[in-house]
């Protein structure tokens, strides 16, 4: 009998940004005990595994990813004793618990960085990016902070430049300095030896930038990911960060995790943002010994159309290592809803059908589940330190609190004051919340709860094979298979009815509309306006 696969392998990542998932003291703010309030809808809803966003001390630059204590909770979120209670709740309900690792940068508020900038004699001076002025007094690169502006900062007291990937508030980590690499793991240890399961790596290639600090080139196209990232596209960031000396450090990173407790499973989840699939599958290691699952975001780049996700899909496919498991993201805390990117509740369903059937590990974002569409927040309330540094790119609308109900005005979120609320809570849709979805059967709430339950209990949906398939225009067609089932995913990416040829009897499992009978469907299928179809064959 072959051995089980690993946990991650046949599971389903929930993503929840805290401050916006439930708020258990009515300040306003989602916190630790909220979130372990709601962990029974969670596990009920049918995914297997939590990734927490930032929960670290921190100033809340930038919301988290500004730590300023990488081994303790923000008081704004709880304790550590609210943190340990979170891990054995999570245990009970049968759920995994992935951490967010913020390993690029950390607060300028860390006493780590107090000390580095101290003087050029300190213990610490390495433990940061520092680097003299140009000759002309100017930054020593030309590189640019992704948020907005030269990516290096003077600082009076050392006389020397400090270098932010991010915000003048994140300052880089130097990750060729023994000690803050061994301060680093500490971190991964402490962790784990609280119970999690894993470990989300932000922004995982730019830990290692060029040692010889050249300056970035041109950027022809004007474009480095799969959105507008204003003046940052300017350049292409070819040695500001993703130095072949990264791959050492995260097999050296992997060992870690893997060897800490041997008996415990646990996953390394990159935040990988490179589209070249050679440079991408890199990171999977030779050996397969580097990140378990490198995030993939080729999707997010593709037109919603049936040939371009397909190209992308089969362009993955193809370039995965042999034994290498892929993953797709679709939604996260930086990426505009998937109801609104896509177009609408029909696109934002069939975006369901697909995540949930592609093979690999998929993840979700809170609320997508229930079709949350982006928020639009008035310039005097936009929180996100990007937006307000370069209008237009704030990731707020993607971040509002999580709707419950409709039993208060802030929907069930919080009892406070929708005034205190960090961010204005829905999107001014009534059914748009957990209570009244549950209550109707045909809502895309169910639409995820079917989907997550047949993937659970389906081989062939969580592990089996891909084949894509022809079929009409505007239409991806493939199947997933394992031993002697096989389902058929078609889903139709056009404004009009297609008919699909089918070349056996199939029996209709689920449309994303929620609202066909079961049954066998032969000779043909017919589509409506953006509707996905599950069928099953049994051999």
């Amino acid at each position: 009998m072959a051995a089980p696969l690993p946990w991650w392998k046949t599971s389903v990542i929930y993503q929840i940004y805290p401050r916006s998932f439930y708020d258990a003291n009515g300040d306003g703010l989602g916190d630790l005990p909220g979130l372990t309030a709601k962990l029974g809808y969670v596990a009920d809803l049918g995914v297997d595994a939590v990734w927490l966003s930032p929960f670290y001390r921190s100033p809340m630059v930038d919301f988290g990813y500004d730590v300023a204590d990488y081994t303790d909770v923000d008081p704004r979120f709880g304790t550590l004793a609210d943190f340990d209670a979170l891990v054995e709740a999570a245990q009970a309900q049968g759920l995994k618990l992935v951490v967010d690792f913020v390993p690029n940068h950390s607060s300028d508020r860390h006493p780590w960085f107090a000390e580095s900038r101290r003087s050029q004699t300190n213990p610490k001076r390495d433990w940061y990016v520092w680097k003299d002025p140009a000759p002309d007094g100017g930054p020593p690169t030309n590189w640019l902070s992704i948020f907005g502006g030269p990516a290096w900062t003077f600082d009076e007291a050392r006389g020397q430049y400090y270098l932010h990937s991010f915000l003048p508030e994140q300052p880089d980590l130097n990750w060729r300095h023994p000690a803050v690499v061994e301060a680093m793991f500490d971190v991964l240890r402490f962790w784990m030896d609280r119970g999690v399961d894993g470990f989300r790596i932000d922004v995982a290639h730019f830990i290692m930038k060029d040692p010889a600090f050249r300056d970035n080139p041109p950027n022809p196209t004007r474009r480095t990911l799969h959105k507008d990232m204003g003046d940052y596209d300017t350049l292409l960031p070819v040695h500001s960060g993703g130095h072949p000396d990264v791959h050492p450090m995260y097999r050296r990173i992997r060992r870690l995790v893997d060897e800490h407790d041997p008996d415990v499973e646990r996953v390394t989840i990159g935040e990988i943002h490179v589209f070249d699939l050679d440079a991408w599958t890199a990171y999977y290691g030779a050996d397969l010994d580097e990140f378990h699952l490198p995030f993939n975001f080729t999707l997010l780049r593709a037109p919603w159309t049936a040939a371009g996700i397909r190209e992308q899909v089969d362009a993955l496919e193809t370039a995965l290592p042999e034994g290498a498991w892929p993953t797709y993201v679709l939604g996260n805390h930086d990426e505009q809803r998937i109801a609104t990117r896509l177009g609408g509740e029909a696109q934002a369903r069939q975006a369901a059908l697909l995540l949930l059937t592609l093979r690999g590990t998929p993840t979700l974002y809170y609320g997508d589940e229930l079709g949350m569409r982006e928020v639009a927040i008035p310039p005097a309330q936009q929180q996100d330190p990007w937006g307000r540094r370069v209008p237009g790119l704030g990731r707020d609308g993607c971040r509002t609190p999580m709707p419950w109900s409709n039993a208060n005005a802030a929907l069930g979120f919080s009892d406070a004051d929708p005034s205190a609320l960090w961010l204005p809570a829905g999107d001014g849709r009534p059914g748009v919340n957990v209570a009244t979805q549950q209550d109707t059967p045909t809502s895309i709430f169910h639409l995820y709860k079917a989907l997550l339950a047949l993937r659970r209990t389906h081989p062939a949906l969580h592990q089996g094979s891909y084949t894509p398939l022809h079929a009409p225009a505007n239409v991806y067609a493939y199947d997933r298979a394992h031993g002697a089932e096989t389902f058929r995913i078609l889903l139709n990416f056009s404004e009009a009815f297609v008919d699909v040829p089918l070349e056996m009897p199939l029996d209709v499992v689920l449309s994303t509309q929620m609202d066909r009978l079961a049954g066998s469907v032969r000779g043909f299928v017919r589509l409506r306006a953006h509707e996905g179809l599950l069928l099953r064959h049994l051999a």
